[in-house]
């Protein structure tokens, strides 16, 4: 089935989303180098002819209060017909590391009130939120206990912010605990946080199956 004529798609996240992405007019690298770059290739091949549009605004270190901060700038005035969002894993490192921007854990609170906002403003936007994710290397096994309670946690405050909002759902989690079964973590999330270009192509892979599934992309 065809997509809709000229869709516009956003992705917005933190830099796992911002994939050192140009901030010019350089098109060989203003998506990044990830999961965004490889879903745009896909698509915009095969839809050729309807014309689609991908806006990456992922910005390196955002939690999603810094998301919100932004959000006029970099996803209101944009008026995307999808708004697909990663983040939290910064949210979680602030925690973690002892931060003062982690004193309060704002994710779920602020995530709701940017969604409610984005609503209000943009009600025909389908959105598109994707959970964060862990997994257990050199870089997290210090704290991982830590790590894998505030991830866990926040992937459970996705799945209900979707299922309100009315959004499709992407979950990541089990994508990279299966594959550690073939190769060792590192292989998939360098740090335990950023994919590998293997990684991003398994994220891309699963939100171009949940994505497509959801028919989002031909309404």
């Amino acid at each position: 089935m065809a997509m809709k004529p000229n869709t516009v798609i956003l992705f917005q996240g933190d830099s796992i989303t911002d994939g050192n992405r140009d901030r010019g007019n350089d098109l060989n690298h203003i998506l990044g180098h990830g999961y965004a770059y490889i879903i745009a290739g896909k698509l915009g091949s095969e839809h050729a002819e309807s014309n689609p549009h991908f806006v990456n605004r992922g910005v390196s270190g955002d939690r999603v209060s810094d998301l919100y901060a932004r959000w006029n700038e970099d996803a209101i005035s944009i008026k995307p017909n999808i708004l697909s969002i990663l983040v939290g894993v910064n949210d979680a490192w602030r925690i973690v590391h002892n931060d003062a921007g982690g004193v309060t854990d704002r994710f779920e609170r602020v995530y709701r009130h940017l969604l409610e906002e984005t609503m209000e403003v943009l009600p025909n936007t389908q959105l598109v939120l994707c959970e964060p994710f862990i997994l257990k290397t050199k870089a997290t096994e210090q704290q991982f206990a830590m790590w894998h309670e505030l991830i866990s946690d926040y992937q459970g405050k996705v799945r209900q912010l979707a299922e309100q909002f009315d959004a499709v759902h992407v979950p990541l989690q089990d994508v990279f605990d299966e594959a550690v079964k073939r190769k060792e973590a590192e292989a998939w999330l360098w740090d335990g946080i950023h994919p590998t270009v293997a990684g991003h192509y398994l994220l891309a892979e699963r939100w171009l199956e949940v994505v497509g599934r959801s028919g989002c992309l031909n309404s």
